[in-house]
């Protein structure tokens, strides 16, 4: 009988000439293993001793990084289960290999499904896609308030911000990531910009919701200070395993390890594999420094992006109801809009709610519908009245302990001096970090925690004043620019005029 076993291959051809030249060039030890091999292949195609194997096909072997499918994990567990029986004293290493080099699967992947199984009793399906990283992955908070920086460079050299200047100045900033001119529109968008036509000059704006907010959160906080207020800020961040520097010393005179070890020298620092693990961390501080013991921090659990995916309402609020009794009475609070610092009590209705639950709901707060009404009557009518309803469960939680919650502009990190603060922490596990284990990055967070005290905080929260004011006296300008651009479009019209339409096209 003859076996020709499509992406399969024999590991040997069943011969007593095979199995003695195996003996005469690696020893007993491989001969044995060769038994097992055979036995494996013959019980898989029911053969016998007496067949021979004509012209076996080279195996194929998985691509690097390629996902094993079900069916292959499947075939894997059936060979382990087929082998068990007569071979339960063999080490787990010998038969991952034996199973790899019959499946074309890595020998670790081998291995790492097998245990899987003994611990789970089943088959994991792997994911079979994979997230794709977005440009927006490669700016972190930092590298957005910077091209929001030169965005504003431009209004304060009185010259209206175009995306072509805009991408002058971020691809001569060294410390931005390179970004071609169309997702760099795609990024000002995400950031709440704007590219609208003003007179007959295309400015990029902010939008006029992000603007008023900013002006009166810092009118709000400037308010607090001046009341005597204490203000924390609170934030939360992540660092990865394979936290390093970028760069480091390299003796370039050092080219083998073997070279490096006879001179008793090394070849250098060891490279991470990768970002590897995630840590998620929670924190909150004043110029008193960072609240003591309130750091929260555990592993991610999720191979996503954004480590805000991570958090949810309760965990938050949790975190929360053991910090707001130790902080300063009457205290503030500074936080960003994140989804689980921002759940909403009495949510208001939307166009996927039904009519009756939407009548409740404004008649609940006292507004008199006295005609009948449809859907989007209604839905305009809660667009009114919604704000001055719009109640959050971590505000009223901070009310309860006499506290304030501020919540920052979208999009406004460099005003929450906590930020620099984190800088500060990475900096440490970066220039410490040497193992790339997350117990040790851990350890190496909490010191960093520790390192930056009530001075640095102090020196942080004078840094985000000046934004503050930067901020603030932006706004004029930019109305300042606009206007005079306005003012200089004067059209003098001479003779017949035949419609407004006709002067616009000119």
């Amino acid at each position: 009988m003859t076996a020709r076993g499509r992406g399969f291959r024999p590991l040997l051809q069943v011969t007593t000439a095979t199995a003695s030249a195996v003996t005469a060039d690696v020893g007993i030890i491989e001969v044995e293993e060769e038994k097992v091999y055979q036995g494996i292949f013959l019980k898989f195609f029911n053969m016998s001793d007496n067949d021979e194997v004509v012209n076996p096909s080279p195996i194929k072997k998985n691509k690097t990084g390629k996902i094993i499918d079900e069916q292959r994990r499947i075939t894997i567990i059936n060979l382990y289960k087929a082998n068990l029986p007569n071979n339960s004293d063999m080490p787990l290493y010998k038969m991952a290999k034996m199973i790899a080099d019959a499946t074309g699967v890595g020998k670790s992947t081998v291995g790492n499904i097998i245990k899987e199984y003994k611990e789970s009793k089943t088959i994991t399906i792997p994911k079979t896609k994979r997230a794709k990283k977005s440009f927006l992955d490669t700016f972190d908070d930092f590298d957005k308030n910077a091209v929001r920086g030169h965005v504003h460079k431009i209004w304060f050299a009185r010259q209206i911000p175009t995306v072509d200047k805009i991408f002058q100045a971020v691809s001569s900033d060294d410390s931005l990531p390179s970004i071609s001119r169309t997702n760099l529109f795609r990024l000002l968008k995400s950031l709440n910009f704007r590219y609208t036509k003003r007179s007959r000059n295309n400015a990029l704006t902010e939008k006029n919701e992000i603007v008023e907010w900013r002006r009166r959160y810092i009118r709000d906080i400037e308010r607090y200070r001046e009341e005597g207020r204490h203000i924390y800020y609170q934030d939360e961040t992540w660092v990865n395993a394979g936290e390093c520097t970028s760069k480091t010393w390299v003796d370039t005179t050092i080219k083998l390890h073997h070279d490096a070890f006879q001179k008793e020298l090394t070849t250098g620092s060891v490279n991470p594999s990768g970002k590897g693990k995630r840590l998620i961390v929670l924190d909150i501080g004043s110029e008193d420094g960072f609240v003591p013991d309130a750091l929260l921090c555990f592993e991610s659990k999720k191979n996503s992006s954004d480590y805000h995916d991570e958090m949810n309402g309760d965990t938050f609020r949790e975190w929360m109801e053991g910090i707001l009794p130790r902080l300063r009475p009457n205290s503030v609070i500074v936080m960003d809009n994140a989804s689980y610092h921002s759940v909403k009590i009495d949510k208001a209705p939307s166009s996927d709610t039904h009519k009756a639950d939407i009548i409740k709901w404004l008649t609940d707060k006292g507004v008199v519908i006295d005609r009948p009404m449809v859907i989007p009557e209604l839905l305009l009518m809660v667009k009114r009245i919604k704000s001055q309803h719009q109640r959050y469960v971590i505000d009223e939680l901070a009310k309860s302990y006499n506290h304030t919650v501020l919540r920052l502009p979208p999009y406004h990190c460099e005003l929450n001096p906590i930020e620099l603060a984190w800088s500060s922490v990475k900096n440490h596990v970066r220039m410490n970090n040497t193992t790339y284990k997350l117990p040790d990055v851990k350890e190496l967070l909490i010191q960093g925690v520790n390192r930056v005290d009530s001075t640095m905080w102090t020196n942080f929260i004078r840094h985000t004043k000046t934004e503050e004011k930067k901020f603030y006296e932006i706004d004029p300008i930019i109305d300042e620019v606009l206007s005079a651009e306005m003012s200089n479009l004067q059209l003098t019209i001479t003779g017949d005029t035949t419609s407004d339409s006709e002067s616009d096209s000119d």
